[in-house]
């Protein structure tokens, strides 16, 4: 289990003024999800990565407003997921391909569709099954060690700061309402990433969480680390527990106080999570805040998204899915429409 993290600092900046500010840790993950936390730029980029690349084509699919698509579309491509590459003889008619880090960011979406599929399926199939071409064979997801190739487990896994740790004021923001979940993220088809984001894509859960596999475990703690307002931490942290992903244990009567731990289902968000962190840590940090470290082979590592059938490292070129669910609107774009002879996602997806 990763170590206790420390406490956060407060600063105060006008000696006249006692304002005091609370300090962020530098996190990857955190800025990884700020690309992903929102529903509508989620939705967005699964169907991109589902074979769309008009705005016609998702907007159809989503039925989302047009002003919305658009300015989550222009937001993908601010952050450099997402560039526009003109088609036709208009010179105002867009096609969005995925550039290098939009594709990058597909090992991430992979990590969460292992993740829905074990946990968050109940009963039905999976949505989507993938095959792996360069074995030829249905594949699952896994996270393995970049230096021993061995499957990563959270208790094995411990951590160190990095070159780029530290700690940076909060922007001033409003402590919004938490989102509605996974039901929101899941306009038009079913999607085990979608109800991953469905936990994962509020952000003061995600940091509640985040806090957890740094070892908190009581109220103060996620207080004084997080700068969260007591009601909005209550909140967060009793979603966690009726979504079972912590359990609630007593440790002091009258006032009585709880500690909270995570289940198995928790400790398995460890994997999507460090699959942000290296994500974040490539694209959208100049030095790493934190560095992973393997107990096993006693070596820092990266986490690898694997082929569960031949352990090799997965190449989003190499992936082809088919849809498990049968239901397929006839207005929806041709682009969208899954089948054993799909292209492989380079052509589906295109740079």
């Amino acid at each position: 289990m990763l170590h206790t993290s420390p406490t956060c600092a407060t600063v105060s900046y006008d000696p006249g003024k006692p304002t005091v500010r609370h300090l962020a840790r530098h996190c990857s993950m955190d800025r990884t999800l700020r690309i992903l936390s929102d529903a509508w730029s989620f939705l967005v980029l699964r169907e991109v990565y589902l074979g769309a690349r008009r705005f016609e084509q998702i907007q159809g699919v989503l039925r989302m407003p047009r002003s919305t698509l658009s300015e989550r579309l222009s937001h993908l491509v601010e952050t450099n997921v997402l560039r526009r590459v003109p088609y036709g003889e208009s010179t105002s008619r867009f096609e969005y391909r995925l550039t290098e880090r939009g594709m990058d960011l597909y090992l991430v979406m992979l990590a969460m569709l292992r993740y829905g599929d074990d946990w968050l399926a109940g009963d039905a199939p999976p949505p989507l099954v993938l095959t792996h071409t360069k074995c030829g064979h249905e594949t699952h997801p896994e996270t393995i060690c970049s230096h021993c190739k061995q499957p990563i487990q959270i208790h094995d896994v411990t951590y160190r700061d990095g070159p780029g740790a530290g700690f940076s004021p909060v922007p001033d923001a409003p402590q919004r309402r938490r989102s509605r979940g996974a039901e929101s993220f899941e306009r038009g088809r079913p999607s085990s990433v979608s109800r991953t984001l469905g936990i994962l894509a509020d952000r003061w859960t995600f940091l509640v969480l985040r806090e957890t596999f740094f070892g908190v475990r009581r109220f103060d703690q996620f207080q004084d680390n997080l700068g969260i307002a007591p009601n909005i931490l209550t909140d967060r942290l009793n979603r966690l527990v009726e979504q079972g992903i912590l359990t609630r244990e007593k440790y002091q009567e009258l006032p009585d106080r709880y500690e909270y731990r995570l289940t198995d289902a928790g400790r398995d968000l460890y994997l999507p999570l460090i699959q942000m962190l290296r994500w974040g840590d490539r694209w959208l940090s100049e030095a790493p805040p934190l560095l992973l470290h393997h107990k096993l082979c006693d070596h820092d590592f990266q986490p690898v998204i694997a082929c569960y059938h031949c352990h090799e490292a997965i190449d989003p070129h190499d992936i082809r899915y088919r849809l498990t669910y049968p239901w397929m609107r006839q207005d929806k774009p041709p682009a969208l429409l899954g089948g054993p002879g799909d292209p492989p996602i380079e052509e589906k997806q295109g740079n």
